[in-house]
């Protein structure tokens, strides 16, 4: 089991909804929970279908370096990037996402 946070924007209520069966929604918008492997996992999979035109980040524990690993969806300035092994976040400028 692992510490997990999912954060949207924009998401229909139908995924916030069953975001809400699996994790407890602490602000609008901002899941968390300890959860298995496997049941993230199927999490992501709902998000992946129920996304529409919103994005999500979801963030989880992790025994790396870093002690974390993420993933993210849909259309955001924050971009992940991978640098040796490592996982940071790059920023594109305002313009290239309008």
């Amino acid at each position: 089991m692992s510490m997990t946070i999912v954060v949207t924007e924009a998401v229909p209520p139908r995924l916030r909804g069953r975001l809400a069966v699996w994790l407890l929604e602490v602000r609008a918008g901002v899941y968390i929970g300890n959860i298995s492997r496997r049941v993230r996992e199927m999490i992501w999979q709902q998000i992946e279908v129920g996304v529409e035109s919103g994005n999500v980040v979801m963030a989880w524990s992790t025994n790396t370096e870093s002690g974390y690993e993420f993933q993210t969806l849909g259309e955001n300035r924050r971009i992940p990037v991978d640098l040796d092994g490592l996982r940071l976040v790059s920023f594109m400028p305002v313009e290239e996402i309008e």
